[in-house]
């Protein structure tokens, strides 16, 4: 049974990691076309404030707070949603951290808290989900959060990859269920590249270096506006950026050569010239820097790739103009050689 994904306007979004970032970008652009949100985030003050702007705009908010690495929060929150809204239509799996460290340099209590939050949090939130989605009249979408790095390696956040390919192995697997079932349900994937949220600040940072992200760097919109599309138009995965994709066809391609360049990024994570102390960041507590949808990088708000995958039309005219002016261009040429 295919999934019937209403618009914005008639739906109940629930979204995690809702205090900052593409999370709460989304969850502002959702509010705006109408849509009412259940937002959830440790930060309660945050949730609180972010809650009342939603409101004071002229949308409808309602706010849980909860640690996604806890099932039974994870359940709680649903409930929530059910009792407060009736129901929900699209469950946004969104909330991240990030430890920058060398692997060897890891302490494995971090990386365990990165899988709680990354990983377990998605599982937890999947499964919620599905129980209610797939019972509901006309069913809806489980939207995911990955990463390109889902698809390719990295070094210096080995914790937060390795979660990100967890995250993509066990959402594909997943939607192999729901299909074999028949359940009315829409399972999209979305990898953002690099995109300028505070993610860095936020990340847990043991370099003694500036923690940062690689350019080129994207807006948090367009994360937002991949998230928004999937919970309308059934898709298997959205790539966030086009630089991304070509990292990852590179990754695949020509692993050994990617390997080799690959291998120099440290200093793009962990800027050597800018020594800073070790930062405990957000990873076992909220840090009290949510509220905030950009980080100190900015990103670009255009990406012509993710355009062509959110609006297949506009691809599809790219060729036919491409087609019509390669036609143009042959026949001015044969106008030209004949006698």
């Amino acid at each position: 049974m295919k999934a019937q994904l209403k618009p914005l306007s008639e739906q109940v979004i629930v979204i995690t990691g809702a205090s900052s970032g593409h999370g709460l970008e989304t969850a502002r652009r959702a509010a705006a076309a109408g849509a009412r949100v259940v937002l959830i985030a440790r930060d309660g003050d945050a949730l609180a404030r972010v809650r009342d702007q939603i409101q004071t705009a002229g949308g409808s908010a309602a706010t849980f707070v909860a640690d996604v690495g806890q099932e039974e929060e994870v359940e709680r929150a649903a409930a929530f949603a059910i009792d407060h809204f009736g129901g929900f239509d699209t469950w946004v799996n969104n909330a991240g951290i990030g430890v920058y460290a060398a692997a060897l340099e890891t302490p494995t209590a971090d990386h365990r808290q990165v899988f709680e939050t990354n990983y377990w949090g998605v599982v937890y939130g999947s499964l919620t989900a599905l129980r209610h989605l797939k019972e509901k009249p006309g069913g809806g979408a489980l939207i995911n959060v990955g990463s390109i790095n889902s698809d390719m390696p990295s070094p210096v956040i080995s914790s937060y990859t390795a979660s990100k390919h967890a995250v993509k192995g066990f959402t594909d697997s997943l939607r192999l269920e729901m299909m074999a079932e028949g359940a009315p349900v829409s399972i999209t994937l979305i990898k953002p590249g690099p995109v300028g949220t505070p993610f860095p600040q936020h990340g847990r940072n043991l370099t003694g270096y500036k923690a940062q992200l690689p350019p080129p760097l994207y807006a948090p919109s367009l994360v937002a506006d991949a998230i928004l599309d999937a919970a309308q138009h059934p898709r298997r995965s959205l790539t966030v950026g086009g630089v991304g994709k070509l990292q990852v066809l590179g990754a695949q391609l020509v692993p050994r050569l990617f390997d080799r360049v690959a291998q120099n990024m440290s200093v793009l994570l962990a800027d050597p010239s800018q020594p800073v102390p070790v930062s405990p960041g957000n990873l076992y507590a909220p840090d009290g820097k949510d509220g905030i949808v950009e980080g100190e990088q900015k990103g670009r708000s255009v990406s012509a790739f993710t355009a062509t995958r959110t609006h297949p039309g506009l691809a599809l005219g790219a060729v036919a103009l491409a087609g019509a002016a390669l036609g143009f261009a042959v026949r001015a040429r044969g106008r030209r050689a004949e006698p």
